[in-house]
């Protein structure tokens, strides 16, 4: 692992910014997408003679991808599987979440983190509901609204697979979603999940 250790360490070093070159639709804010993820580290990676490629995994219920570093002696670099959840099972949305996989995937085997990606910290609104929207209203959203209130859910729900229902509930309550946005988010989670919050913030009255 000598030989890829050295020149990634080099590459990493020569890594650009990762962007913010699209605009979240919603809060019409920018973000880095997956082009400008990749386009922070390609120049770098192949300069230092590494290729950077993404591996896609089969999966029962979503889509599974794993960021590789190949160095020309051979050696490489695994960055460990990343898998997403499909919500609509149809071409539109496998595409949607290896878009997420692979964005996601490759900040963290790079080490980049685009600050605040979706800017919605500083919106003004109620706190969310758990109610969830019907799967007929959730495809009417655009694939960008889909796309980015994933990536929400995704945060909170690791905090669920971790029992810490207190840390996801705090969570939720801090993205102070817009009234149009809270019911399409909970379509995210399951029932036992939405059940976990309720509960929890029942007992905190």
């Amino acid at each position: 692992m000598s030989a890829i250790a050295k020149a990634f360490v080099k590459a990493q070093s020569e890594f650009g910014a990762a962007l913010k070159t699209s605009t979240n639709p919603h809060f019409k804010s920018r973000y880095a997408d997956l082009a400008a993820c990749v386009e922070a580290v390609i120049d770098a990676l192949n300069k230092n003679n590494i290729a950077l490629i993404q591996q896609t995994f089969e999966s029962d219920n979503g889509v599974t991808v794993e960021t590789v570093f190949l160095h020309e002696s051979g050696e490489e670099l695994r960055s460990g599987k990343l898998h997403v959840p499909v919500v609509k099972n149809d071409a539109q949305g496998y595409g949607s979440a290896l878009t997420y996989a692979r964005r996601y995937s490759l900040l963290a085997a790079s080490g980049l983190a685009p600050e605040d990606d979706d800017g919605n910290a500083a919106a003004k609104a109620k706190p969310v509901s758990a109610k969830p929207i019907t799967q007929d209203e959730w495809d009417k959203l655009s694939a960008e609204d889909q796309d980015w209130l994933r990536s929400l859910a995704m945060d909170a729900i690791k905090f669920l697979h971790d029992d810490k229902v207190a840390e996801a509930s705090d969570y939720i309550r801090g993205l102070q979603l817009e009234a149009t946005m809270q019911t399409a988010f909970w379509h995210l989670f399951d029932s036992k999940q939405r059940s976990a919050i309720k509960k929890y913030r029942e007992g905190q009255k």
